[in-house]
């Protein structure tokens, strides 16, 4: 259970409860800004992590913050922005980490 005296730890059963989920997009998700994007997405709804092209031509994107915010997140990726063909996207919850800010790279 979360230590209720520490704002950083995850509280249990609510959307605003913290947690970290990572993403994988597939499809045509690279030269389309797709990062600057999801970074600009994921300020907005006050989610901190990072963007990353993978060799694969994938972008994984990992994300802490509300579950609500990431779930908002996760919604607008199976879109992206407008130049971007997405396929699928996958996710998996990890342990909560503290970060801060959003980067791509």
């Amino acid at each position: 259970m979360a230590d209720p005296g520490n704002r950083n730890a995850p509280r249990d059963s609510d959307d605003s409860a913290l947690a970290c989920r990572r993403f994988r997009v597939r499809g045509r998700v690279q030269g389309v800004f797709f990062r600057a994007s999801t970074q600009t997405v994921a300020r907005d709804l006050g989610l901190a992590g990072q963007a990353v092209n993978c060799d694969d031509g994938s972008v994984e994107i990992v994300a802490s913050g509300p579950r609500h915010a990431l779930d908002a997140l996760q919604r607008w990726l199976h879109d992206g922005p407008a130049m971007a063909r997405v396929e699928s996207v996958t996710a998996d919850e990890e342990p909560y980490r503290d970060i801060s800010g959003f980067t791509t790279r």
